[in-house]
């Protein structure tokens, strides 16, 4: 008897086995919009990580350069106040390799996606220093980056 009490149960429940092609559909657009909204999550993660591996990158170009630059003679060329505009001058970033030009970075070097520009102010802050700044540029995804690192070089005798 068990068997057919069971087989009742069934037919009494027949109507509400499994589920109504409504309730698929409706789970299907729940999914699809959670895929769609991962996978544009997975885009801007995608994007904002490049970002911040050319930042990364420009940062270390700036730390370089001030490197190289600390350890030539106080004499050199490439730590020359170009156009004298000291101070004033530290934060240009133009360049057309004239040196009367104020606005004009001292130096520039390119060094693939980045620009590479350094600026010097002879006796600043005090007498005997250089101040360096060096400024690194570039675009990506029609965005300009832009880096700064700046430090004092002290007249050794």
């Amino acid at each position: 008897m068990e068997g057919t009490e069971w087989k009742k149960s069934i037919n009494k429940k027949k109507g509400e086995l499994g589920f109504s092609l409504i309730e698929v559909l409706v789970a299907v657009a729940i999914l699809c919009v959670g895929v769609l909204a991962t996978a544009s999550m997975q885009g801007a993660g995608s994007r904002n990580s490049v970002i911040s591996d050319t930042r990364t990158k420009a940062t270390t170009l700036a730390a370089d350069r001030i490197e190289k630059l600390v350890d030539l003679s106080w004499t050199d060329p490439l730590l020359s106040d170009a156009d004298g505009d000291g101070q004033a001058g530290l934060g240009d970033t133009q360049f057309d390799n004239d040196p009367s030009t104020q606005s004009d970075a001292d130096h520039q070097v390119v060094d693939n996606d980045y620009t590479i520009y350094w600026n010097i102010a002879d006796n600043f802050p005090i007498n005997d220093t250089k101040t360096l700044k060096v400024i690194v540029t570039w675009q990506i995804y029609g965005v300009s980056g832009r880096v700064s690192m700046e430090r004092v070089i002290p007249r050794i005798i």
